[in-house]
């Protein structure tokens, strides 16, 4: 089975996020860069469907050159090539136009799977999934939690929560699927793996190399473009309530909850 994993490079959760001096963008010189949580899933995922029947696990990246070292991430977790889809006219794209790149340099590769992230922790749009699916001419399940493949390597059946209930989904392949929390805990990058990940092949192709026009990408393609970033407004100090006794305090605070608060 021949899975491919797309695979976005976004900043690590525990980063301070600044809003630039344009308003319309974040500062980017003190980030750490990671791969997509949610994308580490179907990094998982497809070891593990390779794992039981055999196959290639290719990984596609886009973006710049930094991107590469989360393609090595998943390189060095057990995936088999990966693929840098980079271009500086892909710089501003919005979700559509990398939905388009990346069905591009999918078309070229034979696959029964593609697994994105159900969503990128930066946007949170959760659209380039769909729109990859459309584009491919493929099947598409979202925010899945279980995946089991058919012995033949023909369908797949998945499981999506639904309203505290579970919803099972089954398709015929080869088919798109994203993936979210729940679905498998994903593992460590071994030394060995690590070493092995270096030797690993790992292509590079711009715009041109896809077929693609580069007018149709980046800030001057974008369908949605942003207006503006403000930062969420700062919180108020806290209060100590202050008292002798817990009597008291539990007095001043109940008489803060209702004067101030207005939540009693």
């Amino acid at each position: 089975m021949n899975i491919i994993v797309c695979l976005k490079q976004v900043p690590d959760t525990e980063t301070q996020i600044k809003v630039a001096s344009d308003s319309k963008s974040i500062v980017t010189d003190d980030i750490k860069w990671v791969m997509n949580p949610y994308d580490e899933f179907g990094v998982e995922e497809a070891l593990r469907l390779k794992e039981k029947f055999g196959g290639e696990v290719t990984v596609v990246g886009l973006g710049p050159k930094r991107v590469t070292e989360s393609i090595r991430t998943a390189l060095a977790m057990g995936a088999d090539k990966g693929l840098l889809i980079s271009d500086d006219a892909l710089e501003g794209s919005d979700s559509l136009a990398v939905a388009k790149a990346l069905a591009a340099a999918i078309k070229e590769l034979e696959y029964d799977l593609v697994f994105t992230g159900q969503r990128g922790v930066d946007d949170d749009l959760g659209v380039v999934g769909a729109a990859l699916a459309e584009l491919l001419g493929i099947p598409q399940m979202s925010i899945i939690v279980k995946v089991e493949a058919a012995e033949d390597g023909k369908s797949v059946k998945v499981t999506r929560p639904v309203e505290g209930e579970n919803l099972i989904i089954e398709s015929s392949l080869p088919a798109l699927i994203t993936t979210q929390k729940g679905l498998n805990e994903p593992r460590y990058a071994s030394l060995p793996g690590i070493m092995k990940a270096k030797k690993k092949p790992l292509e590079e192709k711009t715009l041109s190399d896809l077929g693609l026009d580069a007018a149709g990408f980046g800030e001057g393609g974008r369908k949605m473009k942003i207006v503006e970033l403000t930062p969420p407004p700062e919180r108020a100090a806290g209060k100590i309530i202050e008292g002798e006794t817990p009597q008291e305090k539990a007095a001043e605070l109940a008489k803060l909850l209702h004067d101030e608060a207005k939540v009693i």
